[in-house]
């Protein structure tokens, strides 16, 4: 089959590998209809992610059909539309039970080595297994596209879980740090949530002309701090989200955070360390937080919300593509040129 695996650090090519095949009775195979390119894998290829060996498949974002399951899938069936969480999960411990699905011990990320559980084939492929189905999968709801479905699985989670941890109200005035999708989808989970403002922080002037469309308020790395305490009368931001993945841009979550506010990240950050101005924290007693996006916790709640209207998370798709075209979309989407891309199988 065809699949699209990693090279080394920036490098990537469609290759054909060998299909996957069912390995516990708990695994389902998908045949994808299509794949999402992540902010994430745009890390696993630079090579940040420990243990992503040469010749992986790469991408975790993915829905398709089931062709067949292992003999202790309860849920699933051959032929179902099925769409997928970007981890995998048992579904039964005591983290899963809690909905704390992240956490759970037999948890793997599809596409990224061994930097977040052990190593699983990603989903740009035609084919991929998926561990603990019953847990990982779900079924596509009528009247819901391809698009939201990807996005559920991980960028729209992401998005509500960092106003979820942060602890919106309705009324709040949140920053987010990041015009890639994952933050314009924060900024529209955020909205959906009842933000009083939204202030989203992006160099990129064609990221920044898109959040304005979508209802949020702009400003750029050097004017957001004239810009929030002009929308908040000198208070700063009861929530700041950081969604870009980058330690620098973190740090400067200080800079807009109300007393008594809180700071939540949800970028997907490669550094072991990170000095945070803790004297300061402690005066203004400021809350920080990480967060990740557990669609298996969150999907109904945000299929509800698009069956009914309320979140359109497919307005940052731009852009679609056909495997022969991956390199390029890649090198698209690194350079900021593309918001949201899926590749049509």
């Amino acid at each position: 089959m065809k699949a699209v695996v990693f090279l080394g650090p920036g490098r990537i090519a469609v290759r054909d590998v060998p299909e996957p095949a069912i390995q516990a009775p708990t695994d389902a195979l998908v045949r994808v209809r299509m794949a999402g390119i992540c902010g994430t894998d745009l890390h696993a290829v630079a090579g940040h992610f420990h243990g992503l060996e040469i010749g992986s498949v790469i991408g975790h974002e993915f829905v398709g059909e089931v062709i067949e399951t292992g003999p202790a899938v309860t849920r699933f069936s051959r032929g179902d539309q099925v769409m997928a969480s970007d981890f995998t999960s048992c579904g039964h411990c005591h983290h899963c039970s809690a909905g704390d699905n992240w956490q759970c011990s037999e948890r793997s990320f599809f596409g990224t080595g061994i930097a977040f559980g052990p190593a699983l084939a990603g989903a740009q492929a035609e084919i991929v297994r998926v561990p603990h189905a019953d847990s990982t999968l779900h079924i596509i709801p009528r009247g819901v596209s391809d698009e939201a479905a990807i996005l559920v699985g991980d960028n729209l989670a992401t998005g509500w879980a960092a106003i979820e941890r942060g602890g919106m109200q309705a009324g709040d005035v949140v920053a987010v740090l990041g015009g890639g999708a994952v933050g314009q989808l924060t900024s529209l989970a955020a909205q959906a949530g009842g933000a009083g403002i939204v202030l989203l922080i992006e160099p990129n002037q064609q990221r920044r002309d898109f959040a304005r469309v979508n209802g949020a308020v702009t400003a750029t790395p050097d004017t957001a701090k004239a810009s929030l305490d002009r929308l908040s009368g000198g208070r700063g931001a009861d929530l700041v989200v950081e969604a870009v993945g980058a330690a620098k841009v973190l740090s400067g979550a200080f800079d807009l955070v109300a007393r008594r506010g809180t700071v939540i990240s949800v970028g997907a950050h490669s550094d072991l360390q990170w000095s945070i101005p803790l004297a300061d924290c402690f005066t203004r007693e400021i809350t920080i937080g990480f967060a990740i996006g557990d669609s298996i916790r969150l999907r109904p709640k945000l299929l509800r919300m698009i069956s009914a209207g309320i979140l359109d998370p497919t307005v940052v798709v731009d852009r679609h593509v056909r495997l022969g075209e991956i390199a390029e979309a890649y090198d698209q989407l690194r350079l900021q040129r593309s918001m949201k891309t899926v590749i049509d199988f």
